[in-house]
């Protein structure tokens, strides 16, 4: 890359995203998801997945009709069937359709699944992602391969695992994403896993990681930290059992606490407003305490709290909420301080005096006995 310090965001909301249970986003709501991203300045948006469903395949026809100005639009598929040659393969015929530069294409690179999933032989499994990793490579721009289940393959045959990476990046891919799919792996693990990779094949390295064990973001994080120059999740961390790695952290954690660039800063404060499209867009009520974005991030309820911010907000912020477009809340209850009134009151144009004045111990009071 041009600039070491730049990670590429993938965005897989339309797709993986949508395998959360209660998402279904119609042809509509995916283009106008697809059009918000691609201002905020993710690198790539992955449509969909054409040969699963016709509504997937409609979203290709229709983003065509739309100026996208910055974000590369990716299909999903899987790599050819076991017996059939890569150019008549029915799923990669579909990819081609799309007219899209990218294709992206998940295959399998855990031995336990070819043999028991795939039921092939090892070695056949190298030749199917070789040759469709060549295939597609004629016929795009870009080859992404997401490597399923890297982590846990790597694990239990490490051998195998790096085998399947070295037989795609002989045939020309453009970036291997190792994927954590069961979400069951931990930080230590990710950045020792990445590391082997990286040693092994000459194409860049990307991340994708599931959160069934909660630590999604960390174990990209982690994986960046290991030299993986992509991220991929989804906005809000939709996605199948307990979602994807949450891009809206990922990025804010890459750009404001690790240095790097991922989308332009002004475009990093329409964050939350990005968020909250896409909760609206699927119809379900925004998570409050989500971390940077959420309305009680920076909600401030205890007494001791609200007297700290006054003087100073990093006292208790670890960022400016303004950076990613949320607000500061401080809330009166029964946990109040003087402080909690007097800020309650500038907040609406009153001067009420300060914390120390009598009249505010009085409505401190009448406070906590309501």
């Amino acid at each position: 890359m041009a600039d070491a310090k730049h990670i590429q965001v993938y965005d897989t909301t339309l797709r993986d995203g949508c395998q959360s249970e209660d998402v279904s986003l119609t042809v509509e709501d995916k283009v106008t998801i697809a059009e918000r991203l691609d201002d905020l300045g993710f690198d790539y948006i992955e449509g969909g997945w054409p040969g699963s469903n016709d509504r997937d395949a409609a979203f290709f026809k229709e983003i065509k009709k739309i100026k996208i100005r910055h974000a590369k639009i990716a299909a999903f598929g899987s790599t050819r069937r076991s017996g059939v040659r890569a150019s008549a393969d029915r799923n990669l015929q579909l990819l081609l359709r799309t007219g899209t530069q990218v294709a992206t294409v998940v295959g399998k690179t855990w031995d336990m699944h070819v043999r028991e999933a795939l039921r092939i032989p090892l070695n056949e499994n190298l030749e199917i992602l070789n040759d469709t990793i060549a295939f597609l490579k004629k016929n795009f721009d870009e080859a992404i391969f997401d490597a399923e289940h890297f982590f846990d393959g790597y694990f239990h045959n490490p051998e195998y695992a790096i085998a399947c990476l070295k037989a795609v990046d002989d045939a020309g891919v453009t970036l291997i994403a190792l994927c954590d799919t069961n979400g069951g792996r931990l930080p230590h693990e990710i950045e020792a896993a990445v590391t082997a990779a990286r040693a092994a094949v000459d194409c860049p390295i990307g991340i994708h990681c599931h959160n069934d064990s909660e630590v999604a973001v960390a174990n990209t994080l982690a994986g960046v930290h290991a030299g993986a120059t992509q991220v991929q999740g989804t906005v809000n961390g939709f996605g199948e059992r307990c979602g994807n790695a949450n891009l809206v952290s990922i990025v804010a954690n890459l750009q404001l606490k690790l240095g790097y660039h991922c989308v332009p800063p002004a475009k990093l404060k329409t964050m939350r407003e990005v968020s909250t499209l896409v909760y609206e867009l699927a119809n379900i009520t925004p998570f409050a305490r989500q971390p940077y974005v959420g309305r009680s991030a920076f909600a401030h309820k205890g007494g001791l709290h609200v007297s700290g911010i006054q003087r100073n907000t990093a006292t208790y912020e670890h960022i400016d909420p303004a950076l990613l477009g949320n607000d500061r809340r401080v809330l009166l209850s029964e946990l109040s301080g003087r402080a909690n009134i007097v800020y309650k009151a500038k907040e609406f144009g009153l001067d009420i005096g300060t914390a120390s004045d009598d009249k505010i111990g009085v409505l401190l009071d009448e406070l906590k006995r309501l």
